[in-house]
């Protein structure tokens, strides 16, 4: 079987070294570019750092990009016009962002997801079964913990869960997302859904939704320990777009959840 040419953005973050390490155990993939939104006079696994461009991800099949909105829209104008499939883990998009990333997709194949864990994933989706059965006494909220380098809160997984509950409501999150707490001992439950973000030690990701009507409380959570949890997670998603048509998928598309 021929090797997926395979690039990654963001080579230099937490999520971008996993990535590295994960990719060099892993025989369908050759691990061809790797790339940073600056230039850099480094190299990582004899591979010299590239920047976004053209001619960076001109040979490549896919392209996993754990960065920041701004460098990921960037890098999506690029693959667009090269008909390259990204898999996108960047997190914290607004709803404006979201939309190009929408319409981008039409060109190409992205899977975007906000946590490439199978267990979040499941997590979802059993938070969307949930929020569809319970009426609407049983108010809902978010709690997640993350190491204390990660800035943006809630967490791009947080949202996706928020989402969970929107979904199962046939609701907009957008919509629902109530206060977003930082580093609160408690918070409360509001009528729209609230989020409390700890940002402490070097933690890889707790994540909990609780409904409660007041009577009784139902709690679903998770609790990640090693990182290549996401990265082995992204892996198989870029496998995965590899044979797909243009879209955007999520990984509950490759897990087949309906």
């Amino acid at each position: 079987m021929k090797k997926i040419n395979l690039a990654i953005s963001g080579c230099l973050g937490r999520m971008g070294q996993q990535l590295i390490k994960s990719s060099k155990n892993n025989k369908n993939f050759k691990l061809a570019v790797l790339t940073e939104n600056k230039a850099i006079n480094k190299k990582i696994s004899g591979i010299k750092l590239d920047v976004n461009t053209e001619q960076a991800f001109k040979k490549i099949d896919v392209i996993i990009d754990f960065t920041v909105p701004n460098c990921t829209l960037d890098i999506l104008k690029i693959a667009s016009k090269l008909k390259k499939r990204v898999v996108i883990g960047t997190t914290g998009f607004t709803q404006k962002e979201e939309n190009i990333i929408k319409k981008i997709s039409k060109k190409i194949p992205i899977l975007k997801a906000g946590n490439m864990s199978l267990g979040i994933n499941l997590l979802m989706y059993l938070t969307e079964i949930a929020s569809k059965s319970l009426n609407d006494e049983y108010l809902s909220k978010v709690f997640e913990v993350h190491h204390k380098h990660k800035k943006d809160y809630p967490s791009g997984t947080a949202l996706m869960l928020g989402k969970g509950i929107a979904d199962g409501k046939n609701k907009n999150l957008y919509n629902l997302i109530g206060k977003k707490f930082l580093n609160k001992n408690s918070f409360p439950y509001g009528k729209k859904i609230n989020f409390n973000s700890i940002r402490k030690g070097e933690i890889i990701g707790e994540h909990e939704v609780t409904f409660s009507s007041g009577k009784e409380i139902i709690k679903l959570n998770h609790e990640a320990f090693d990182r290549a949890l996401y990265s082995d997670g992204a892996l198989t998603a870029a496998k995965w777009l590899v044979n797909r048509k243009p879209g955007l998928y999520s990984m509950r598309d490759l897990l087949n959840f309906k």
